[in-house]
């Protein structure tokens, strides 16, 4: 049941009862475990696009986080029999596992054309002993909260610090903030020697620093970023210490609201993992993977003053002109609003977290003296980047 009254019919997949949350569409043809288990989409309910999930069944080696998410589940024809060697459990199984309410439908194609007609909007699951006239569950949707205005990364966020060790030698310290991170991101780091220390969404800039980082990352989260008033006052303590930032999709925003811009709600928002996102600086395209709702407000060409210097729009969306990445031009911090980690898929911006790595090393070459002047530092490092991607092309 959609909050404008359209109405789908189907058989119960999952756990049985009533869900609420925002209704959404994800355009990826794989990686539903992953998508479940993504605190992004808390408090979301997710239809898949692709006509057949659960081929594969579900592991526990590709879980994002240690439950699932989504407050509601929307499949077209759920797979009989799961087909894979790592597979324990069927997804059906799954979802009644951690009592995702789900169901199937044949109309999930016009549930898509729908919500890209109307725009996302508040839904409800019903079924079992939850059902009731089709006016009463109207009520109870309408009556469910709202997606802008929601504070949620806390709600997703680790209780307490943890650390993810270096693979192989270590080489940087990241303080990474939690504001729904994906267990890929912090491993994606160690595999480059990062000693990557786990902050709660409610770290100040103190805290951060006090771990004496050679970087900070901002993760990916659920949620309105005009609430997150905590996040973005800790990472303004970042930027002016000088410390290198990196920051992905709730992070990207975030990094916005510090620079002195503002953020609104996209129509239908990107989610899935085939959104093409074109480098303004190089004009290379790349395949990527995305959830999120809203979007930051920025100039798209030239740069633009903030309190930390100038800055610029780094990446764009081709399909839409959405912002979907930042950069100081003379301060070692930027940020993308797609997931570079990308796990199931893609990978083609995977070098984005070696960035990160050459951004530390530039920094602590500073440190001690060897580096050279911060005003030249991404100028530089675009060079190198520019003359990496001609050898490889």
């Amino acid at each position: 049941m959609l909050e404008d009254g359209r109405v789908f019919h189907g058989t119960p997949y999952g756990a049985e009862g009533e869900t609420f949350g925002e209704m959404v569409f994800n355009t990826g043809m794989t990686g539903y475990q992953e998508t479940l288990t993504d605190p992004s989409y808390h408090r979301q309910i997710v239809a898949m696009t692709a006509p057949h999930i659960g081929n594969t069944g579900v592991n526990d080696e590709d879980p994002e986080s240690s439950r699932v998410w989504v407050s509601g589940y929307v499949v077209r024809e759920p797979a009989r029999v799961s087909s894979n060697w790592r597979a324990n459990r069927s997804l059906d199984d799954y979802l009644k596992e951690y009592g995702v309410v789900g169901i199937a439908t044949p109309g999930t194609r016009a549930l898509t054309r729908h919500l890209r007609e109307r725009g996302a909007m508040r839904a409800g699951i019903f079924s079992g002993a939850a059902l009731a006239p089709v006016e009463e569950l109207l009520e109870r949707v309408r009556l469910s909260p709202t997606m802008e205005g929601a504070d949620l990364a806390g709600q997703v966020s680790a209780a307490e610090p943890y650390v993810i060790p270096a693979i192989g030698e270590k080489k940087y310290t990241v303080a990474a903030v939690d504001l729904g991170i994906k267990s890929m991101t912090p491993h994606r780091m160690a595999e480059r020697g990062c000693e990557v220390h786990v902050l709660p969404a409610t770290a100040t800039a103190e805290e951060i620093l006090a771990l004496g980082p050679d970087g900070v990352f901002f993760s990916n989260g659920p949620g309105d970023p005009a609430t997150a008033d905590g996040p973005v006052a800790a990472l303004k303590g970042v930027l002016e210490a000088g410390t290198p930032f990196f920051g992905i999709c709730f992070g990207n925003q975030i990094f916005g609201r510090a620079l002195g811009l503002g953020t609104y709600k996209l129509r239908y928002g990107h989610r899935g993992v085939n959104q093409p996102v074109q480098d303004r600086r190089t004009g290379k395209v790349e395949i990527s993977a995305h959830n999120h709702g809203f979007a930051v407000q920025a100039p798209l060409d030239g740069v633009f003053d903030t309190p930390y210097g100038p800055a610029e729009v780094s990446h764009v969306n081709l399909n839409d002109d959405c912002v979907e990445g930042l950069r100081l031009v003379d301060r070692p911090a930027f940020s993308v609003q797609y997931h570079p980690e990308a796990a199931a898929g893609p990978h083609d911006s995977a070098s984005l977290f070696d960035q990160f790595c050459r951004l530390m090393e530039r920094s602590m070459g500073r440190a001690t003296g060897e580096g050279r002047a911060v005003g030249g530092e991404n100028e530089e490092l675009s060079a190198a980047m520019d003359a990496e991607e001609s050898k490889g092309a």
